[in-house]
């Protein structure tokens, strides 16, 4: 037998060894368990158990409540929703404050009211931080204006958390 015939006879016994394997291997489907979604536990820390799940009806109602309750410091109040929980948290930021929500650092610089088409209008210039980024330079994922009467003009994006300006107060 010459090298060539004995190179051919070689794969064509090793094709047909693998073949066989797979004629012998088990066909199962393997999926993961269900998980219990009241299980799962906020990725961020709570630090209110009042503030766990406000509406935005609730806040229209607590701002009508309390308005004397408020700090003389002006501050901006934002809505943070966790996608993955489903939990919403009432976030109060001063100017000039940094303010951490889950990985994400939040610090507002402006804040004021607008009245467009007889219409008030709450503004803020906002920058967020991911902080779970591992690069050394930590950039920016939003920077710039935010609305409260339209947040879809300027909208945050980030796959777990979602920020929302409810308003501006003691400016």
């Amino acid at each position: 037998m010459k090298l060539g015939n004995k190179l051919t006879f070689f794969c064509i016994i090793f094709y047909l060894k693998l073949n066989m394997i797979s004629v012998f291997a088990e066909d199962k489907i393997i999926s993961t368990p269900l998980l219990n979604i009241e299980e799962i536990k906020p990725s961020f820390e709570v630090y209110d158990e009042k503030s766990e799940n406000l509406t935005i009806q609730n806040l229209k109602n607590k701002k009508k409540k309390n308005k004397s309750d408020l700090k003389d410091l002006p501050h901006a109040i934002l809505i943070g929703l966790d996608k993955i929980t489903a939990k919403s948290s009432e976030i109060k930021v001063n100017f000039d404050e940094i303010k951490k929500f889950g990985p994400l650092e939040i610090k507002i610089l402006k804040c004021g009211k607008v009245k467009i088409n007889n219409k008030t209008n709450d503004i803020a210039y906002m920058q967020v931080k991911d902080l779970s980024k591992t690069d050394n330079e930590k950039v920016y994922i939003f920077n710039g204006w935010t609305f409260s009467s339209d947040p879809a003009l300027t909208p945050f994006d980030h796959a777990i958390y979602d920020l929302q300006l409810y308003g501006c107060f003691n400016v």
